[in-house]
Formats: structure tokens, C-alpha cells, sequence
């Protein structure tokens, strides 16, 4: 690790995701005092300064799950989850975050303050800020919603690629733009309001172009991707264009780099041997579009293919030193790297 490395706060991971669907006696202990499969854990954390970020409550693919997991479900047999397995491993997920505070002594917080945050920072805990990545359990059980924010939830994705009550998915195959069908339901839209009155972050990450639009017409907040690349470089419809770019610098909300390979490579393919610089050329290009207070980390560590060079967290440093050797003064680095963060959840959350 670099003497002057700056600590990290991330826009997105899925390791609440990777812990429910492990298969370890005990993933919470190994995660806060061993060694976790995939790309994080405490003891990497702290050496690679990721001071924490948002996590992610997420419902796997039911595909994935069962080819993969079949222990996970009530029967592996059906063709979807059933509405129960929907709200409990949504609320499996909470429970977990809430056992790696319980559990850690006091080294793991969950934060819903920017002061918060920067306490965690002082005293060197790890800050969990829980994000909701698709909204399907809120369907059909609404009043989880409270439930989920009194026990600290601040932010929300209230799509994912699939269909759901509140508007379409974002799924297509590459290379595509964003509009990919209809926008928000009307279901859709009164749970981005009932967020925003909580002074909840919107997360557009996994919208549609027509979701986007339709979410910066009834919010007056900043509005955030906290896991999206430009479309311009890589032409996934997941990115964001040029006039969606446009449009969150009006804003004055932000934009998390994804690290996916992905989402990065100009060819959409997900092959490993990705350099670093690609990364770099959507950091450029979004603090191009956006300006220098507008762009963060969005990782999707443990929910993510990364480049070979950054196999897990503990490599982040070499992504630091490349920002350096492209002349990022250390000033932008420190914004990237943490600060814009805290700046963009202030403003929705105060």
C-alpha cells in the first residue's frame, strides 16, 4: 500500500449478497476475522484503506440461485421465487448487516448520517450505508419499507433488470442503448416520492432511459447512478449518454465508476484481461461531462467480473497510482476517492 494512499468510500458492493449465499458455517465471523472468499473482507479492507460504502440488500437471478444454490430455496424445483423467498432473503440480507454490527466490536457501524461516516473514518470502523438494489419484497410487502429505514436503509434502486411492479428492467443485450421499454409505473412513482420524503438517495443505476427521465421529473434532489459507465465508451445499455450525463450535472448529482469489465470494455466483453487504463478513460470522461465534484467510486466488488490487475479490494492501490501516473492531481483523487460521497449524501439526506 502507498504511504499517501487516501481512504475509499464506495458507491456500490454485494457482499450481503455474497454472505447470505454462502455456503461457510459462519460467513459473518469470516468476514470480520478471517478470510472471506471473493473481494472483500475487514482484514482487506482496512489494509487497502475501503472505509466502506454502500451496501446492497439484492435478490439474485432465481437461475443463479438455483443452479448454483438450491439450498437457498423453499423448492428448488419452481420456476421463480416464491413471494415468501422474495421477503426473506431481502430481510435475510438486513439481518446479516445487522449481525456484522452486533458481532464486530465495535469495528463495523451502520451509518445513516454523512457524520456519521466520517466518525467511522476517525476511528478507523468500516461504514455500512444500506442500499436496496431492486424493490420487488416492497411490492409485496409495502410497509417493509419503514421497517427497512428505521433499521438504517438510505438508499434505493428501485429497479433492477427484471420486470416488476414498478416499472421495467433494464436488460439487453450488447451493444444497446438505454431505452429498453416503459418508464416508472404510477406504483413506481409513489415509491421514489415516499423515498424522497425519507431523504432517501435515488439510485438510477439499473433504470431505462424513460425511468431516468421520468424519476428526474418528480424528484428535487440530486439524483445518483452509484454503479454506471459511459454509454459513449462502452455501449452497455446499463451506461449513461451523453443527455443522461447532462442532465445529472444540472442536477448536481454524481455518477459511481463500475469496475465490471463489462461495462468498461468498448467490446462489452467480459474478459478479464482489462487494463486498468480502461477504468481511467471513464473516470476521464465522466469528470469531463460532469466536472470534478461529480464522480466517485461505484465498484460492484463481490457482484462483479474485475480486470486481473484488480483481482480484489486489496489491489485497489494500483488503480490509485494509475489515476496518478494519468496526472490526477492528489486534490481530484481524494474527491474521487471519497469526498464527492459525502458531499452528494449530505445534500439528500439533510
Amino acid at each position: 500500500m502507498m504511504n499517501n494512499q487516501p481512504i475509499i468510500f464506495d458507491g456500490h458492493n454485494d457482499l450481503l449478497t455474497r454472505l447470505w449465499l454462502s455456503s461457510a458455517d459462519d460467513p459473518v465471523h469470516d468476514f470480520i476475522y478471517g478470510t472471506l472468499p471473493g473481494h472483500l473482507d475487514l482484514k482487506r479492507c482496512r489494509r487497502a484503506r475501503w472505509m466502506g460504502g454502500l451496501f446492497s440488500i439484492f435478490l439474485p437471478p432465481y437461475a443463479y440461485v438455483k443452479n448454483n444454490h438450491p439450498d437457498k430455496l423453499f423448492s428448488p424445483s419452481n420456476s421463480d421465487f416464491t413471494a415468501q423467498e422474495i421477503v426473506d432473503i431481502c430481510c435475510a440480507q438486513l439481518e446479516l448487516a445487522q449481525q456484522l454490527l452486533a458481532r464486530s466490536d465495535g469495528q463495523i457501524q451502520i451509518c445513516t448520517s454523512v457524520a456519521q461516516i466520517q466518525a467511522c473514518q476517525q476511528n478507523q470502523q468500516l461504514a455500512i450505508v444500506l442500499h436496496l438494489e431492486g424493490a420487488e419484497f416492497l411490492a409485496i410487502e409495502p410497509d417493509l419499507l419503514d421497517v427497512f429505514y428505521e433499521a438504517g436503509l438510505r438508499s434505493i434502486g428501485p429497479l433492477w433488470n427484471r420486470k416488476s411492479l414498478f416499472g421495467d428492467g433494464l436488460n439487453a443485450s450488447f451493444p444497446h442503448s438505454p431505452d429498453t421499454g416503459s418508464g416508472l409505473t404510477r406504483e413506481g412513482k409513489e415509491l421514489i416520492l415516499a423515498c424522497r420524503d425519507k431523504h432517501m438517495l435515488i439510485d438510477v443505476s439499473h433504470m431505462n432511459e424513460r425511468a431516468f427521465w421520468d424519476t428526474l421529473e418528480i424528484v428535487d434532489q440530486p439524483i445518483v447512478a452509484t454503479h454506471s459507465n459511459a454509454h459513449a465508451l462502452c455501449a452497455q445499455a446499463r451506461n449513461l449518454t451523453d443527455q443522461q450525463l447532462a442532465a445529472i450535472k444540472q442536477n448536481g448529482g454524481m455518477v459511481g465508476v463500475n469496475f465490471d469489465v463489462a461495462f468498461l470494455r468498448a467490446d462489452g466483453q467480459r474478459n478479464i484481461q482489462t487494463s486498468l487504463d480502461v477504468i481511467i478513460d471513464h473516470l476521464a470522461y465522466l469528470l469531463d461531462h460532469l466536472g470534478e465534484d461529480h464522480v466517485g467510486f461505484g465498484s460492484d466488488f463481490d457482484g462483479c467480473l474485475l480486470p486481473d490487475e484488480l483481482s480484489d479490494i486489496s489491489q485497489i492501490a494500483k488503480l490509485i497510482e494509475r489515476m496518478q501516473k494519468r496526472h490526477f492531481s492528489e486534490a481530484l483523487i481524494e474527491k474521487v476517492t471519497s469526498k464527492n460521497w459525502f458531499a452528494v449524501l449530505d445534500k439528500i439526506w439533510s
